[in-house]
């Protein structure tokens, strides 16, 4: 037997990416798992990856003392981080960035690693990536700018960033794209558990928070105020040190042509 299309005859037999299987670039996965190492003393020995195409993570066998650092599903990411909490299975998992407060379940439950990295994945999404974990204690929601820094270095050879949209809310009330800014400009900030309460919507916009947010204390809201300033003061800083092209003699004058009197 012979086929005209061979190539198309085999591809009929693969496995077929959708819009879940966001499958990661090796490089991209290097630095989140060095960074792991570094951060939370976790051996490499030790990480494992359950999700792949056709894998199951719930009859997955964790060896003890094992560490999930993956990229799971995100349509299913509550649900995951449930069954790892629920069995006493330490994790690091990739999680979409404007969502990262959108669980009611998980939310309070975990640490919101929130990174300004964008990754494109293999199957051409392109994702503000975070992170969420059991392994940072109190802290529910936290920037991370020495993580973005290490992405962002992978990022700039794999797509071209965008800017995403700024919502305006109270300064009591914090939101994943809030977090990125301030990694984005080198500032860390943490919110602890008994400081913040998750709060998909604000009585003034019933319409609801885009990913949800948090809704702080008077203190950690001080300390917040503490931080933007910090941020703000480098965002200044940055733009102080961009070169600023000046307009030529030629230039200058058709600038002083236009517009007119009539």
């Amino acid at each position: 037997m012979t086929f005209e299309d061979y190539d198309g005859f085999v591809e009929k037999f693969k496995p077929k990416k959708t819009t879940d299987d966001c499958y990661t670039p090796p490089e991209a996965y290097e630095v989140v798992a060095g960074w792991v190492e570094e951060k939370y003393g976790v051996d490499r020995s030790d990480m494992v990856r359950p999700f792949y195409p056709g894998g199951d993570y719930e009859a997955f066998e964790y060896p003890d003392g094992c560490c999930v650092v993956d990229n799971p599903p995100f349509s299913i990411l509550s649900r995951i981080q449930e069954f790892y909490l629920d069995h006493g299975i330490r994790f690091f998992l990739f999680a979409p960035s404007l969502t990262s407060f959108a669980s009611s379940r998980v939310c309070m439950r975990v640490t919101h690693v929130l990174t300004n990295a964008g990754i494109v994945y293999e199957n051409g999404a392109n994702v503000k990536t975070s992170f969420v974990t059991n392994m940072g204690g109190d802290v529910v929601a936290e920037s991370e700018p020495d993580l973005t820094r290490r992405l962002n270095e992978v990022a700039k050879r794999l797509r071209k960033t965008r800017k995403l949209p700024r919502y305006g809310y109270p300064d009591e009330v914090l939101t994943a794209a809030r977090l990125q800014w301030m990694a984005a400009h080198g500032t860390r900030f943490a919110v602890r558990r008994d400081d913040c309460v998750r709060v998909s919507k604000l009585d003034a916009n019933p319409n609801g928070i885009y990913g949800g947010g948090l809704l702080l204390s008077e203190r950690a809201t001080a300390e917040r105020a503490a931080a933007e300033r910090a941020a703000a003061e480098r965002a200044a800083a940055e733009r102080a040190a961009a070169h600023v092209f000046e307009l030529s003699p030629r230039e200058r004058r058709i600038v002083e042509s236009l517009g007119g009197d009539g």
